[in-house]
């Protein structure tokens, strides 16, 4: 039907036979006509092949349902979702706990609505605590610590409109009345993001400092990117439950399989958008704290790629060293950043704690799913070649491709940027250096790919 055709009023059941040729059974049931036209209008013997037809396709819909089930099941996202106990709910502690040491924060608490705190007895509050990173002498479950919806909170408030919410000063806030079992009463600043996506919000993130301080917007657009990402993975997962149900109906409709796979597929694409910008927003945080100048995440992953590229790897191979480039010094994040703002040279023991930063960052990622296929890369990326690196003494072809490329890309990125008590190398320094160690640090042929890559 044209829109000249629409706009003088042709007539909906009009539209249902200009798409006959394509799909006739689909457009009638979905226009919900199949009672009618069966009854009245077509023989018995075709309402049964209609009624058949039906069926195949509902069972088509299912199995494509089950594929998608089975690859974005609760293993394959982010397990913040399907607790049945006070126990399983301590993952939010622990969650709590990292945010606050990412921040630089003195306290972190999540919250979630009534629909997503299941085992947990929040009364008829709108907003439950499910993990704070302060330590309770009891049950912190126990006390049903929350909001109502008519609670004139800059929480409430910031769920409520959906939106972040930063104040330096919680003595400007109008109103604000602590929690003592928070303790809030020592809390001189706040800020609050949502955690939602598109369709909903189901909670928020509440961080507090015990003095007045601005979190940095690097720090920020992470911590919105982790709302996005918890809100879009608890809906996947909570559309996976209900699309299980459906499964199991055997008198469910093609048309609600369809709309249910249409959300599955929507969710699945948003869920990718939001990992991705995740590591983005990781690395750019880790940039931060590490008082880079300039994109070194960024730049050793770029760096990294074409090295790839030259080397004439595969492109899933190219996209996990490219993840891996972002966040091979993930620890950093987890570190104080006061250990990075000194302008002289580290202690022997802040060496120490930046030498031994992969590890600290293997266990973050550990707890993110999705980027478990990176681990190795990050892991063994301080490896040497001659066997005598770190954590493994891993030698030569023993060490993971991927870890060999990042620790030249990452070695001449290091190099060639300003840090805060040194200044950069030029080109030709950095690659002297490189080439000199090529064959005791460094695998020779990466090394040869770096010259050829930045055309030496």
């Amino acid at each position: 039907m044209t829109d000249r055709e629409e706009e003088m009023g042709a007539s909906l059941f009009g539209k249902s036979l200009d798409l006959m040729e394509d799909d006739p059974l689909e457009e009638i049931f979905a226009l919900n006509m199949g009672d009618f036209i069966s009854e009245y209008l077509i023989s018995e013997d075709l309402a049964n092949k209609i009624g058949k037809g039906e069926k195949d396709k509902a069972e088509r819909l299912k199995s494509q349902l089950k594929e998608l089930i089975s690859i974005y099941s609760l293993d394959n996202t982010l397990c913040v979702l399907g607790f049945s106990s006070q126990d399983e709910y301590v993952v939010y502690n622990s969650i709590a706990k990292t945010l606050a040491q990412i921040l630089d924060s003195d306290a972190c608490h999540i919250y979630l609505t009534k629909d997503f705190t299941k085992g947990l007895d929040m009364e008829d509050k709108l907003l439950g605590l499910v993990g704070s990173s302060i330590e309770f002498d009891e049950d912190m479950y126990s006390k049903k610590i929350g909001y109502n919806k008519d609670d004139n909170s800059i929480v409430v408030k910031a769920f409520n409109a959906i939106e972040k919410v930063q104040v330096k000063d919680v003595s400007q806030i109008q109103g604000f009345v602590p929690k003592y079992e928070l303790r809030e009463f020592d809390v001189k600043s706040i800020a609050v993001v949502p955690i939602h996506n598109n369709a909903y919000v189901v909670g928020v993130i509440v961080i507090e400092n015990y003095k007045e301080k601005t979190i940095k917007r690097a720090y920020m657009n992470l911590l919105e990117t982790i709302g996005r990402l918890f809100g879009t993975s608890m809906h996947l997962q909570k559309t996976i439950e209900e699309a299980e149900k459906v499964i199991a109906d055997e008198k469910v409709f093609a048309e609600d399989l369809q709309h249910l796979r249409a959300e599955l597929t929507a969710l699945i694409g948003d869920l990718g958008s939001h990992q991705q910008a995740f590591v983005e927003k990781l690395a750019k945080a880790v940039d931060e704290k590490g008082q880079y100048k300039v994109s070194h995440s960024q730049n050793t992953a770029e760096l990294s790629k074409k090295l790839c590229k030259e080397l004439g790897l595969n492109e899933k191979t190219t996209d996990l060293v490219y993840y891996a480039g972002l966040l091979q010094n993930i620890g950093k994040i987890t570190l104080p950043e006061s250990l990075f703002t000194n302008k002289g040279k580290p202690s022997k023991e802040e060496w120490e704690k930046l030498q031994n930063h992969p590890n600290v960052g293997v266990n973050l990622l550990m707890n993110i799913n999705f980027l478990s296929e990176v681990i190795p890369y990050i892991h063994y990326h301080k490896e040497r070649w001659d066997g005598r690196g770190e954590p493994e003494g891993l030698k030569g072809n023993s060490i993971p491709f991927g870890s060999r490329i990042i620790a030249v890309a990452d070695a001449y990125t290091a190099m060639t940027s300003d840090r805060s008590y040194r200044n950069a190398m030029t080109k030709e320094e950095a690659l002297s250096i490189i080439k000199e160690e090529a064959g005791s640090k460094w695998d020779p042929d990466v090394v040869n790919a770096l010259f050829s890559t930045l055309g030496e």
